[in-house]
């Protein structure tokens, strides 16, 4: 691969909208063209009989199914908590237009 230049990394800035110093322009072409001969070695290996994965620690999801339960707090209660005056079970928040 060869090196970037530095129009192609002002280039590659502009799409993932960042700006850059001219300091950084002139350092990121080497930077960038490090990684990516790196992945142009990774493309190499051998990877055949290798199952695609998604994560390598092999949990699995732990999450919990949905259920509806029936709540022991009632609305008054709940309503109670507000420091905003309450008006027929709800709470009247300031309007902007006074």
């Amino acid at each position: 691969m060869t090196q970037l230049t530095k129009d192609q990394v002002k280039h590659i800035a502009k799409l993932a909208r960042l700006e850059l110093t001219e300091s950084e322009l002139e350092k990121f072409p080497k930077e960038l063209t490090s990684i990516l001969q790196y992945i142009d070695m990774l493309k190499e290996v051998d990877t055949t009989g290798v199952e695609p994965t998604a994560q390598a620690t092999g949990q699995s999801n732990v999450f919990r199914d949905d259920e509806i339960r029936q709540s022991s707090t009632s609305p008054d209660a709940l309503l109670g908590c507000s420091p905003l005056p309450l008006a027929d079970h709800q709470i009247v928040s300031p309007s902007a237009h006074g």
